[in-house]
């Protein structure tokens, strides 16, 4: 006995080829010999059931006639219903030997071994990818410190920018960490300025490593005092516990970063395909899940409104201030990658 789950060509059944085209008697001579033979007994009955003397009226003749052909009519009406049932069968038994057809025809395909070479070449990609994305931060640093590093204008020289971080800073903001010795400096200038600098900022838009990342709380703790920056932490802390729920977390994401001329287009107004490098999330399984989460939670979809707009609104003045390698190390936070994911579902960059 064959193997029922064999779906080799040799064991697919075929029983249906064989009778798919069973020849079947006419239904034609049933119906006329039935209407002869009632016909003739009709006859009879009217002809030959009353006496000489009796006379039939028209109407007595009218309904004779009427009973004699109305169960003729009825068994021509079954015959053609049969006719019709037969050719229907036929029809499904057609249907049905193709299908076996064709499922003899997929059984009988050479099927691909499954094997974790696809899996590998895709992380090589990915692994291409990030060298890529490394180099034009690389590129773009270099480009930086080379600006920085021109010698002065014959006058005095100008004072530098309350935002604006030294090569070193720079440095570490690309690597989406702060130097410990500069940060107190730094702390110590932005507390009396009330406002935080950009290293902080970013810092802060990455929340804290862990529960011994002191650097981390206390960037966070400096940007708080900002009223649009908390703003936004506290509106980015909030969606990313929203998405946390659905088992979306920032760190799994490997988004294509945009470079930081395409986001300098975004903060200019620009929208459509100049800036859609910005929804570089290409985690299927993130976008359907955000997808799903945008359209049946309300709580969540104008949560993550509020967060998207508390972004363009805050990144349209960094932006103004911000070199190259500092607009790099902020679309590498866990805050920029909500935005990329949020923004991609939401439709911000169509």
């Amino acid at each position: 006995m064959a193997d029922p789950s064999d779906t080799s060509p040799s064991a697919i059944p075929t029983f249906v080829t064989a009778h798919a085209d069973i020849p079947r008697p006419s239904v034609a001579i049933p119906a006329i010999v039935l209407s002869a033979i009632w016909g003739a007994i009709s006859l009879a009955v009217l002809f030959f059931g009353t006496t000489v003397t009796d006379q039939l009226s028209a109407l007595d003749v009218f309904i004779g006639l009427f009973l004699a052909l109305l169960p003729i009519g009825l068994i021509w009406i079954g015959a053609a219903l049969l006719h019709l049932l037969h050719m229907v069968q036929d029809e499904a038994r057609r249907t049905e030997t193709a299908l076996m057809t064709l499922r003899q025809a997929y059984a009988a395909l050479p099927k691909q071994p499954r094997t974790d070479s696809t899996i590998a070449l895709t992380r090589k990609l990915d692994e291409v990818v990030l060298a890529q994305q490394m180099l034009e931060t690389a590129l773009a640093e270099i480009k930086s410190l080379q600006q920085n590093m021109q010698p002065p204008a014959p006058q005095a020289a100008a004072p530098k920018r309350r935002d604006q971080p030294a090569p070193a800073d720079r440095k570490t903001a690309s690597e989406t960490s702060l130097d410990q010795g500069n940060l107190g400096l730094e702390a110590a200038s932005q507390e009396a300025k009330g406002s935080p600098g950009h290293n902080d900022y970013i810092r802060a838009l990455n929340f804290p490593e862990n529960s011994e990342d002191s650097e981390g709380f206390a960037a966070l703790q400096r940007v708080l005092k900002d009223r649009n920056s908390s703003q936004l932490v506290q509106s980015s802390q909030d969606i990313l516990t929203l998405l946390s729920q659905d088992g979306i977390y920032m760190d799994d994401l490997r988004p294509d970063m945009a470079r930081p001329e395409v986001w300098r287009r975004f903060a200019a107004g620009e929208r459509g395909r100049t800036i859609a490098a910005l929804g570089g999330v290409r985690d299927r399984g993130a976008l359907a899940r955000a997808t799903l989460r945008l359209k049946q939670d309300s709580i969540f979809r104008d949560s993550a409104h509020h967060f998207l707009r508390l972004f363009d609104k805050n990144f349209l003045t960094f932006e103004k201030t911000a070199s190259d390698v500092e607009i790099a190390a902020l679309s590498n936070t866990r805050t920029a990658r909500a935005f990329m994911l949020l923004g991609r579902v939401a439709g911000t960059f169509d």
